[in-house]
């Protein structure tokens, strides 16, 4: 049959070989590059938290054992290594980072290997996020972290749905053939030899199309993760991706487009083999209606016209559901995304940029540094580019707070109980401390700011709390904390404490870029203060910072200047990591500009998909509808009112995902601006109206080409001929 039969066919209907080819390579490319982007991303976000984490899976933190307790450790059957983390192991403890050959079973063998030391779990730490990376998760977690397997399962119905493609394209060939099948089947062929005939066509028309596919797909992630670098080049921290491939990725990429082709080539004719040879070769191919239903809305819209289409679609309803699925996901992706990321945006700059513009000009970050090991500060001050510039570390305390000396407001509003939640034992509440350590230049300016008499022997407190029951996190309103009768503070850590002279209560804080906790009392410290009597009651931060404000115009020129200028003058004795606030703004206005073309790009993949699967319908119309149309003439139907069928066939396919999309989406803002109570006229204000209408108009305007092509091609048949000749069957 290949010679006499599939061969010349492939030859003499180059518009559906072409179809098939086509579907196969777009398919294929598609869900290549899908697959490799997925797992390039899931790589790299492996050696982000590999780099800021470290790529242990189970931690042991105890007293400092022995070569015999370090043996046993490595002695386990499932312990690949056992190291001692020399940078965590201090102050009477060691850290020992246990990295196993199966670590699928290491919520069950750390409490083990615990147990041989004769330690509690207490002692145990696991690198959580690293295993959920490997779908890796406590089993006594209730909520264990599923956004991965959400990735997964969009990422399976993307792969579904571009399988669902191909499937289409060939059932839309192999349908029209029924009835050339049944006159071959009437003269002796067998279902088995039809099966064979099919499934060779199939192959012979998507092997190479699924081998080019896969290599494009290749081709167009690698460029999507050169675009991601590109984008994120000036983002200050990030490590740069390298493009990954693993071989499993090509095979099953190419095994199951291989196996989609002949499972959509194997349907027609296991259809066939169901039917007589009389039935097929009665077969015309035409849209058939089991159950015809009255279509209300579009017969009260565009009256007959619109009847006729209502019941073409629902005969269409099963060819159809990929494209309706398509553009649905892809304008609902479009639209959610670009929302998002307004709203973010928004969020970003008004919780951060606008809210530290005034903070902030450069800042150093020095890693393992200690401030009293610091020994630039005088060179720095003298820096020609610099203004003023400060050096602080953080430090962790606490406080008890009797009852009595909550304030007023506080008391007025159900005290800290109320506000806060906070739990009160024996008549006092105990607060967390957070300690801000200035270099004593600066703490000396500071006081003079507040209009107090400089001094180095004592704390400003800040002296304030969020009002979090008639204010919320977006428009934080504060009130006093505590009463300021007291002349001291009292700060505890680690079973010591030391008595502080407050020097002032305050709600004015030095200019820092720094978030303070909510329900805390900051006390701010000089640094001579601090090595004198506290730093034996807070626990400080491995990281010193040091915040510059420049003494020029402060644009991105001067601020790039400043910041090599402070760079080049630690970096003979420290490794500093440097930004500046305008290059901030900048690399993340490009970072969200980076996101929003990928993702976008992504739905317009959705979208292609759908009106590819639309085009792929139309190019069978003089297979599918000829004698449905034919009829229709033959009733008194003129051109131009099937002409109309065809423009409200594709309003409706264009246009109920839109307006799903559209209701979907308001939904979506309406939620998302409530959650994050930002005021709905500053989201609207900035609504992406424009590009969400250009997607809508791109879908619309194919969908109306791909029915103008079939409709044209359908009117300049000889539709009385085709009438005639299916009557003689």
């Amino acid at each position: 049959m290949w010679k006499d039969y599939s061969k010349s066919y492939i030859k003499n209907n180059r518009a559906s070989s072409t179809s098939i080819m086509a579907a196969a390579l777009v398919a294929t490319m598609f869900l290549s590059f899908i697959c490799s982007i997925a797992y390039n991303f899931w790589v790299y976000d492996v050696e982000q938290i590999t780099l800021e984490k470290g790529g242990w899976q189970g931690r042991i933190v105890c007293e400092a054992p022995g070569s015999e307790q370090l043996s046993l450790v490595r002695s386990f059957a499932n312990v690949e290594k056992a190291l001692i983390n020399g940078e965590l192991s201090k102050k009477g403890k060691t850290v020992v980072d246990i990295y196993f050959r199966n670590a699928k079973t290491i919520y069950r063998d750390m409490p083990l290997i615990a147990a041989q030391l004769g330690l509690d779990k207490d002692s145990i730490q696991y690198n959580s996020l690293l295993l959920s990376r490997y779908f890796i998760h406590d089993p006594e977690d209730e909520t264990p972290p599923m956004l991965l397997a959400l990735y997964l399962v969009i990422l399976m119905l993307v792969a579904v749905s571009l399988i669902l493609i191909i499937r289409g394209s060939f059932e839309l060939s192999m349908n029209a053939r029924i009835h050339q099948f049944g006159i071959f089947s009437s003269i002796g062929a067998t279902p088995g030899q039809i099966r064979a005939c099919l499934l060779q066509e199939a192959m012979v028309l998507s092997i190479l199309p699924m081998l080019l596919g896969s290599m494009l797909g290749i081709l167009i992630s690698y460029g999507t993760i050169s675009a991601v670098n590109l984008f994120g080049a000036d983002v200050a921290g990030r490590h740069e991706a390298a493009f990954r491939y693993h071989p499993f990725i090509y095979a099953a990429t190419v095994f199951i487009s291989f196996f989609t082709v002949i499972f959509s080539a194997w349907i027609p004719a296991k259809k066939l083999s169901r039917m007589t040879p009389l039935e097929a070769i009665r077969n015309t191919g035409g849209l058939l209606l089991k159950k015809r239903k009255h279509s209300r809305l579009l017969s009260f819209m565009f009256g007959m016209e619109g009847e006729l289409a209502g019941n073409a679609l629902k005969a269409q309803k099963k060819s159809l559901r990929i494209s309706s699925v398509s553009l649905l996901l892809s304008f609902l992706g479009f639209s959610i995304m670009l929302c998002f990321t307004v709203l973010a945006d928004i969020s970003t700059r008004y919780t951060y940029f606008e809210r530290y513009q005034d903070a902030w000009d450069v800042m150093i970050t020095l890693k393992d540094t200690d401030i009293s090991d610091f020994k630039l500060a005088a060179e720095l001050q003298e820096l020609s580019g610099i203004q003023d510039a400060a050096i602080y570390q953080r430090a962790e305390s606490t406080v008890f707070l009797p009852e009595d000396l909550q304030s007023d407001d506080l008391a007025s509003l159900g005290g800290l109980e109320a506000v806060a939640g906070a739990p009160k034992a024996e008549g006092r509440f105990q607060v967390s401390a957070p300690i801000i350590i200035l270099d004593d230049t600066s703490f000396l300016n500071y006081c003079s700011q507040l209009g107090i008499t400089p001094r180095l022997d004592g704390a400003v407190v800040l002296n304030q709390i969020w009002d979090s029951v008639n204010s919320n996190f977006r428009y934080k309103e504060y009130v006093p904390f505590v009463t300021e009768n007291s002349p001291t503070t009292v700060l505890y850590k680690n079973g010591r404490s030391a008595e502080v002279p407050v020097l002032s209560y305050t709600q004015t804080v030095p200019k820092l870029r720094e978030e303070y906790k909510n329900y805390s009392l900051v006390h701010f410290v000089p640094l001579s203060l601090w090595m004198d009597a506290l730093n034996q009651t807070g626990e400080t931060d491995d990281h010193i910072y040091i915040r510059a404000f420049s003494s020029g115009n402060a644009d991105l020129t001067d601020l790039n200047a400043l910041e090599q200028e402070i760079v080049a003058l630690l970096s003979e004795q420290y490794e500093p990591e440097s930004e500046n606030r305008v290059q901030e703004r900048l690399s993340n206005d490009n970072l969200i500009q980076g996101l929003v073309m990928i993702l976008g790009a992504f739905c317009v993949m959705l979208a292609i998909i759908g009106i590819a699967n639309v085009f792929s319908n139309t190019s069978g119309f003089l297979r599918h509808r000829k004698r449905e149309f034919a009829q229709y003439m033959s009733i008194g139907l003129t051109p131009r009112e099937m002409r109309k069928m065809f423009c409200i066939e594709a309003f409706v396919i264009a246009g109920k995902p839109l307006l799903i999309t559209l209701a979907l989406t308001v939904l979506f803002v309406q939620f998302a601006v409530t959650a994050s109570y930002l005021d709905p006229m500053v989201f609207w204000s900035e609504a992406p109206v424009l590009p969400i209408l250009l997607f809508a108009a791109a879908i619309v305007l194919f969908v109306a080409l791909a029915y103008y092509i079939g409709g044209k091609r359908i009117l300049q048949c000889d539709l009385n001929e085709t009438l005639r000749n299916d009557a003689l069957v």
